[in-house]
């Protein structure tokens, strides 16, 4: 079931990155409620892998505050909670699909007597994400898309209560995408997990609870007032802009915070005049 409740899974407070003299994430300021998926949207180079990198504790020079699962990002104490899914796959090619689940298994469970439980979660995962006829195939032959669920099904190993995906579907086919997106809400509603996912498809925000949409390091929506600390849905973002797609919100966003922080027109001597 879902926990709308209680403390969110990630609290930050004036979240920033500066990274070759360059602001990539400027005072962030939001939360991901429990238990439900969280979309992050926005385009290319708006600065979501570097916040995603942030809450797994894998970036360097963060300031403010960013609290995971209630202890600092980065604390070693995060490491078997969090799952973390990077836009590349991360697998051994030379192994089999069941070969690379065994062996991070092992790395997560170590020792004779976690043997039964490494077997029960390769077996869980591989069934999650799709993969039994192939976990006897070399990883290498996979196409992207496969390689890509074995990424998946390695951060599921541990039985995560945070998924942090990047990108996870892009370049999927539309069965694919739906099979995932499934997936993603079946582990939110049936085990409670939490999942921040980002894209920069904007259809993809129709399949969240909640959004945070991203540009240019700052956010548009998500972190600009108390109630939207943990993100807008997209039915009420819709409503707020009075567009019909989240696309279209999106762009409606964008044009209003160019205009507010655009400066004013001179005032000209006839209109002063006037």
């Amino acid at each position: 079931m879902m926990n709308y409740g209680g403390d969110p899974a990630v609290h930050a407070r004036g979240l920033t990155v500066v990274r070759g003299g360059r602001t990539v994430l400027d005072a962030l300021a939001f939360d991901v409620p429990r238990g439900q998926v969280t979309g992050l949207l926005g385009p290319s180079g708006c600065g979501k892998s570097t916040l995603m990198r942030a809450i797994a504790g894998t970036q360097a020079k963060v300031t403010g505050t960013l609290d995971v699962l209630g202890h600092p990002a980065g604390d070693p104490r995060l490491r078997p909670r969090i799952g973390y899914v990077t836009q590349d796959p991360s697998v051994y090619d030379d192994l089999t699909v069941r070969q690379n689940l065994d062996y991070f298994a092992a790395v997560l469970h170590p020792g004779r007597s976690a043997r039964a439980l490494r077997r029960e979660r390769v077996t869980r995962t591989l069934e999650d994400v799709d993969l039994t006829r192939h976990a006897a195939a070399l990883a290498g032959t996979l196409s992207g898309g496969q390689r890509s669920r074995v990424s998946l099904a390695v951060a599921l190993l541990g039985a995560p209560e945070l998924l942090v995906l990047d990108e996870p579907t892009v370049g999927l086919d539309p069965v694919l995408r739906r099979d995932l997106w499934q997936l993603f809400h079946t582990l939110a509603a049936d085990r409670g997990t939490t999942l921040l996912i980002s894209s920069h498809v904007m259809d993809e925000a129709e399949r969240c609870h909640r959004l945070l949409l991203m540009r240019d390091g700052r956010l548009l929506t998500g972190g600009t007032s108390p109630a939207e600390s943990g993100g807008v849905t997209p039915d009420a973002l819709r409503e707020r802009t009075g567009a019909a797609t989240v696309e279209a919100a999106f762009l409606h966003l964008v044009d209003e915070a160019a205009a507010a922080t655009r400066p004013p027109r001179p005032t000209t001597t006839q209109e002063t005049a006037r």
